[in-house]
């Protein structure tokens, strides 16, 4: 099976690197700079976006994480990541939030405005508050999105929550913080994040001293 992984360690890259470990698929890292690389004519051939990540699973194109992530854990089926029949609601409603209300809502935090009272409706998250408070909801007393099992949705929404409270983009709760370590603590997680540090160690070194 071919499959090509179109990446940066220092990107959303790193939420598929981590769902192609858990899948336990084969596959072809393909490393692409920012910059001219990136945003130029054979890249945007893959990803007219000129973004990462994106794979190409034998001549088929995915983009967008949430999207990559459903889509290997249908190809992927002896890792046993995609939903059972009693889970696929909690496995795509949480999904889809995160990338649609969690992201625009730590998005628009991180850039310095939020939507107005008048403009929440409008804005769709409604307010960063009241979307932190729901995810919190869905991780309150349950191991996982879906219950008692591990699935993609856990990769592609975990992400989010891992990198949030890394960097102060998701506030520190015990929901969220015991749901953090649990993912952390999987051995899939902990390959992919020693994957991309050794790439962007590699990459910093290259570099050289920056004045």
């Amino acid at each position: 099976m071919a499959l090509d992984f179109y990446t940066n360690p220092m990107s959303r890259g790193q939420i598929v690197r981590w769902m192609l470990e858990e899948s336990g698929l084969p596959y072809e890292e393909k490393i692409v700079a920012y910059g001219p690389e990136m945003k130029g004519e054979n890249y945007r051939q893959i990803n007219p976006m000129g973004k990462v990540p994106a794979i190409v699973h034998e001549g088929r194109i995915v983009t967008e994480c949430a999207a990559i992530c459903v889509y290997l854990a249908e190809m992927a089926q002896e890792a046993d990541l995609a939903p059972h029949p009693d889970e696929r609601a909690d496995y795509y409603r949480w999904i889809f939030f995160a990338a649609g209300p969690v992201e625009a809502a730590v998005t628009t935090r991180a850039m310095g405005f939020s939507p107005q009272p008048d403009q929440e409706v409008m804005a769709g998250f409604g307010n960063y508050d009241l979307t932190m408070s729901v995810l919190e909801g869905a991780l309150s007393g349950r191991d996982y999105l879906c219950g008692a099992r591990f699935t993609a949705a856990d990769v592609y929404v975990g992400s989010q929550v891992d990198w949030g409270l890394t960097f102060g983009t998701i506030p520190s709760r015990p929901a969220f913080d015991t749901y953090a370590a649990r993912l952390r603590d999987r051995p899939a997680y902990k390959r992919a994040k020693a994957r991309d540090q050794a790439l962007i160690e590699a990459q910093n070194q290259a570099q050289g001293p920056q004045n």
